[in-house]
């Protein structure tokens, strides 16, 4: 039996504008009008003997993962929280462990939840040929053939064949793991033919993992066991213990069981893959225009070549740009050479320095119940679009700073406000006082649409007091 493992805790703010902390890549529709978690799950099928998907993210995301996967229609395995991260080994190790309480020994296929694969059927062939090498007892990554000398991944240079477990002479020892490169260095990789870019893609036997785990890093092991024994169910997901969890030592899995152990293994995937990681991988991997263009969205261009444009929210139109960036959000736009793509880090830590809001969240925001997008904001008011998911609802609340005026422009809604319960089709209205408890409903089966209008002399977000909550926060 081989267990997805999708590994989904990254934040990817290497794609800012677009990829923020709190609404990460791996919720976005980068390449497709599916999100990157939701294709990554996508190519799966057609694989035989998958059990459900074991999926590990930050509790700070857990609600957008969880939407993703119900829109897919996949009931998972289990959807683990990390309180912190520590990289990818004891999420793999915490993986291994809830695995093997359901099997005795599957096979865990770990996969980034951020990745793009253009070829998918060969994909799937890599992973069938891992399988066997996997239940020969190797310890398996995936390496991509290059095709540029490429300074932002890390390389893995090739061992021996492994001819006695390989019937295809495809499989090799691993020689070396390498960091990421310069210039000079990846152009001499790639001539040599004898290194693979890291695609961070594995299989493991669970036992043989958590055997090379114990012998390797005993610790971290030991850690993840009681942070998965003292863990709790918390609604659809399972919390690990936070000081368990932040007791254990953060490492990568390359660093901490394949750059040590004899049972490693490399198969070459030659896939049309990209990790995604900058606005340049994007520009390799997306579908381009008869001009080499990416684009995406509303965008109108003249003489516009080689180049990224993404529009999220209204027109982007540009003239005579070549080999550019230019994304467009609802609330900042980005613009620079491709070459410098990578720089984008730069103005991420001088937002974050300067606390700036662009750099956790985007104007609209995700809830458990829907979405909040915040349409005005002035010093004594706020004008926000509540979408309310059908079935659902808002915690029963009150705000002791604002009051709230909501109108509704579609669907209808089940208020209560204080001791009254009352329902409000289109185009009717009700007033929250300060002070008020108050609840919104959807009890419909289409969205329903909320204009609310905040009023008072503080408006923030943590103005609240919730008295009862579906999703327990």
């Amino acid at each position: 039996m081989i267990v997805p493992v999708i590994l989904a805790g990254g934040a990817g703010t290497r794609l800012w504008p677009l990829s923020r902390q709190l609404h990460p890549k791996q919720v976005l529709p980068i390449t497709g009008q599916a999100t990157m978690i939701q294709e990554t799950l996508g190519r799966l099928e057609g694989l035989d003997g998958l059990a459900p998907p074991i999926v590990i993210c930050n509790e700070s995301h857990r609600f957008m993962i969880a939407e993703q996967l119900r829109e897919k229609g996949i009931q998972p395995g289990a959807i683990i929280l990390e309180p912190v991260g520590k990289n990818t080994a004891p999420a793999i190790a915490v993986a291994a462990l809830q695995a093997s309480r359901q099997d005795q020994d599957p096979i865990l296929l770990v996969l980034p939840a951020d990745h793009h694969i253009g070829r998918p059927d060969r994909f799937r062939r890599g992973v069938a040929e891992g399988q066997t090498l996997a239940e020969a007892g190797r310890l398996v990554t995936f390496g991509i053939v290059p095709t540029r000398p490429e300074t932002g991944y890390g390389y893995i240079k090739q061992g021996a064949p492994l001819t006695s477990v390989s019937a295809e002479n495809r499989a090799c020892a691993i020689e070396a793991f390498v960091e990421k490169p310069d210039r000079t260095t990846a152009e001499g990789y790639l001539a040599s033919g004898a290194y693979l870019w890291n695609s961070g893609m594995f299989l493991f036997p669970s036992s043989v993992l958590l055997a090379e785990m114990k012998r390797l890093v005993p610790e971290m092991v030991s850690a993840c066991e009681k942070a998965l024994s003292a863990g709790r169910v918390d609604l659809d997901f399972f919390r690990l213990e936070r000081a368990a969890f932040e007791a254990c030592p953060a490492d990568s899995i390359d660093y901490a069981v394949m750059e040590k152990t004899a049972l490693g293994a490399m198969l070459p995937l030659d896939a049309e893959w990209s990790d995604l990681g900058s606005w340049e991988a994007l520009w390799e991997a997306g579908a381009k225009d008869a001009d080499a263009n990416v684009a995406r969205g509303d965008t109108l261009l003249h003489d516009v070549t080689r180049s990224v444009v993404h529009a999220g929210h209204r027109l982007v139109a540009a003239v005579g740009v070549d080999q550019h960036i230019i994304v467009e959000t609802a609330d900042a736009v980005f613009v620079c050479p491709r070459a410098r793509a990578q720089d984008v880090k730069h103005l991420v830590t001088r937002l974050k320095q300067q606390q700036r809001p662009e750099t956790e969240r985007h104007r609209k925001v995700y809830r458990p119940w829907g979405t909040v997008d915040s349409i005005v904001s002035s010093e004594r008011f706020q004008v926000k679009r509540l979408i309310v998911r059908p079935e659902a609802r808002i915690s029963r609340q009150q705000h002791n700073h604002r009051a709230e005026h909501w109108i509704v422009v579609k669907g209808t809604a089940l208020v209560q406000r204080g001791e009254e319960e009352f329902t409000l089709r289109e185009d009717a209205s009700t007033y929250i006082p300060i002070g008020m408890p108050h609840r919104l409903t959807n009890p419909g089966k289409i969205p329903l649409e909320i204009i609310e209008v905040r009023t008072g002399s503080y408006l923030e977000e943590d103005d609240i007091a919730r008295f009862e909550d579906d999703y327990g926060r």
